[in-house]
Formats: C-alpha cells, sequence, structure tokens
C-alpha cells in the first residue's frame, strides 16, 4: 500500500491499530537505527524540544538552525556542543547525514521550510499550527500525500495516550450523544518575550503580528480545535467570533481575547475561548453529552454523570434546581489512565513512525484540517463574518 491511500484512511483507524497493546507489542522495531535530526528554530519551544530529544532513544539531535546567533547558542548549549550550527536551514537540510527534521520556527515560514524538507527527502515534525493561509495548507497536504515522508503535526495531544483513551471512551457512549464542547485555555499574562534590541522586536515577539501569526488561534486553540475534529470525525460546517486588542494597549495586532463558536454536523457546537487577562481554570475541555460530561486538562480528566446530577436535583428542587452545585474542586470522577508527558510521547511517536514506516496520528490530514479550522476562525473574527467549509478544504 502507497502512502497516500495510507494517509487517506481516518485518523480514527489509525488511532486504534497504534494504541492497540497487542499490536504494539508485535511490532517489529528497528532499534539498532539511530535517527539524526536537525532542529530548525531554536527559541524557547525548539530548545525545550531538544530537551526532551535528548532522553529519548534512538533519536539524536545532531544538527540545529536558527537566524538569531543567540538562539543559536542556546540551541547548541541543549546539544552540550555536539551538534552542527547553520544560521540558513538550507544548508542543514543538504547535510545528507540527517534524516528528519523538526520545524520550531515562526508559524508563517511552516509553509516554506516544510516544502523544502521534503523536497530534500527529510522526515519532518512540524510544530502547529501546519501552515498558515488556505492555500500553503492544500500545497503541503498535496505535497505530503505524494511522497514517502513521515510527516507529524506538533498537536502533542493528539499522541497522548490519556487524550486517545478518553477519544475511545466517547464514541463508546461516555457521554451519550454529544451537543456541545466547551473549550478554554486562558492565561493572565502579556504573552511577551523580553527583546535584547528593538530591532529584534518582530522576530522574537512575532506571535502579535499578523504577518508572521495567527495569535491565539494558531498558537493555542489549534490544540483543542484538533481534538474536537478528532473526536466528531468532522470538520465544521461554519465558524463565526470576535476577538480584539481591549487590554494590552501595547502595539500587538493579533487579539488579546478571542472567542469562537464552531458549528459542527448534526448541531453540534463547540465554543473556545482565550484570554490573557484572567487565568481562572486555565486550559479545559469539556465534553457535553446526555449521559455525562468528561472535563479534561492537559494531564488529567475527569467524569461527572447526568444521572448522579439528576438525583442532586431531585434532592434540591425537582423544577428548577437552584442550588445543586457540582463540588468545582475535582469536576467528578477521575479517569485514570498511565500516559507520558503529551510532547514526549508525540517524540517518541515520530521515532516510531520513522522506524516502521507508519502514519502519525497526527499527520498532514489531521494537521492540515485542524489549519483550515484556524485559518477560518481567523478570518471570521478579522472580517466579522460567519466563514463556512468550501468543498476545496476537503483534503
Amino acid at each position: 500500500m502507497n502512502r497516500r491511500k495510507f494517509l487517506e484512511k481516518s485518523s480514527l483507524a489509525t488511532a486504534a491499530v497504534l494504541t492497540s497493546s497487542t499490536v504494539l507489542g508485535n511490532m517489529d522495531y528497528n532499534f539498532n537505527k539511530e535517527i539524526k535530526i536537525g532542529v530548525i528554530g531554536t527559541g524557547a519551544r525548539g530548545c525545550g524540544l531538544i530537551s526532551i530529544i535528548n532522553k529519548i532513544e534512538n533519536l539524536n539531535v545532531t544538527a540545529i538552525s536558527d537566524i538569531l546567533p543567540f538562539r543559536l547558542q542556546n540551541g547548541l548549549d541543549r546539544t552540550n556542543g555536539t551538534a552542527k550550527t547553520y544560521s540558513d536551514y538550507k544548508q542543514l537540510l543538504n547535510d545528507k547525514n540527517i534524516d528528519a527534521i523538526l520545524i520550531s520556527v515562526t508559524f508563517s515560514e511552516h509553509h516554506k521550510i516544510a516544502m523544502d524538507a521534503i523536497k530534500a527527502g527529510k522526515h519532518v515534525y512540524c510544530e502547529k499550527t501546519m501552515v498558515k493561509g488556505y492555500d500553503g495548507i492544500l500545497e503541503l497536504s498535496k505535497k505530503v500525500k505524494n511522497s514517502n515522508i513521515i510527516f507529524q503535526t506538533g498537536h502533542q495531544y493528539h499522541s497522548s495516550r490519556l487524550y486517545t483513551h478518553v477519544v475511545d471512551l466517547i464514541k463508546n457512549g461516555k457521554v451519550g450523544k454529544i451537543t456541545s464542547f466547551q473549550c478554554q485555555w486562558n492565561r493572565n499574562g502579556n504573552w511577551r518575550r523580553p527583546v535584547p534590541d528593538p530591532s529584534l522586536e518582530k522576530a522574537i515577539n512575532w506571535r502579535m503580528y499578523k504577518e508572521f501569526s495567527g495569535g491565539l488561534t494558531a498558537e493555542l486553540s489549534s490544540h483543542q480545535i484538533d481534538f474536537v475534529n478528532w473526536v466528531l470525525e468532522a470538520t465544521p460546517e461554519k465558524v463565526m467570533g470576535m476577538g480584539g486588542v481591549n487590554y494590552w494597549k501595547d502595539g500587538r495586532e493579533t487579539f488579546d481575547n478571542t472567542h469562537l463558536i464552531y458549528n459542527y454536523p448534526n448541531g453540534v457546537k463547540a465554543s473556545f475561548t482565550c484570554l490573557t487577562s484572567n487565568a481562572k481554570d486555565g486550559y479545559q475541555i469539556k465534553v457535553l453529552g446526555d449521559k455525562g460530561t468528561i472535563t479534561l486538562g492537559t494531564g488529567k480528566a475527569w467524569f461527572s454523570s447526568e444521572e448522579k446530577q439528576k438525583s442532586k436535583l431531585k434532592d434540591v428542587d425537582g423544577v428548577s434546581g437552584a442550588t445543586a452545585q457540582i463540588q468545582h474542586n475535582n469536576y467528578g470522577e477521575p479517569i485514570n489512565i498511565e500516559h507520558k508527558n503529551p510532547t514526549q510521547q508525540a517524540l517518541l511517536d515520530f521515532r516510531d513512525n520513522i522506524l516502521n514506516n507508519t502514519t502519525p496520528l497526527s499527520n498532514v490530514i489531521t494537521g492540515g484540517k485542524t489549519a483550515i479550522c484556524v485559518q477560518m476562525g481567523i478570518e471570521a473574527m478579522h472580517k466579522n463574518e460567519i466563514i463556512y467549509w468550501k468543498p476545496e478544504f476537503n483534503i
């Protein structure tokens, strides 16, 4: 089976195979092969990923690239001075000893670097969101599907075994018929990084500028949008939203608060909120169904039964249940499953997908659809219009 046909299988089927304990136990891993990886972009995220890769067997950072000298030095320090350094990523791609690359640069540069990497025959781990702009998303998706490249998008929660378990629970009817998703990722801070020289403002704080960034929607909500698409095995029919620069009056162009509603088939609504002026409850996903609610954090999950809630309501007020409340400190019964840090698991999966020539759970199709959804949300807010899914988005 060629890679194009394999990629066209649903992410659900792929997840079921890769998370099966029987299949995992019988995989023929080629652990004698060391994968040499080059990291392009050694800012905070890139350096953090290098530190995790350093602890993964058979995955070795042998080259790094960044246009800023001090960041390149930071990356080199994370490799204990062993990696080759390049100020031009194209020189890194020309290194025949490198098997794969990790893209952790400005969002607007993802498309160009990924396309060049595929041309150079390198496997790719591309940080979220996959690509900026509809044309770039569609072009890259086509390029990957017509290649033999392993391409993984950095929606690390798609690799989380906790999230995979929760998705299985939902699909097996744990919450019943889903009517709504309520998602938020709130912080209290200006989201800025210190700049050693004013000339480097846009290079360092690129997330603040429309030319380079997708703002909060691309950097934060994209993970949760990816999760909703995964659970529903669908993409939204239409998107609406609002946002603004209403709190941090510091010259930024991307919004400091965003509020989006995605309408999926069968009337399922998903809301996504990001604040930078209030961190209450931080990161959270709620999946609401007629049998119960699953609440997800970054590393924990809980289930709250509707039957138990109905019992509480009867005890208090059979009509309105005006004073019945869940204890807000636990969200219900814990869902316990052993799992690794999602980013570590994602990088482990990337290694294993290369060694076994298998398609990542978070691949060019799932990542591409999420990127389109992100672009729809950004467009809806900036144009103050309802944005509809188009046939050409069906990658």
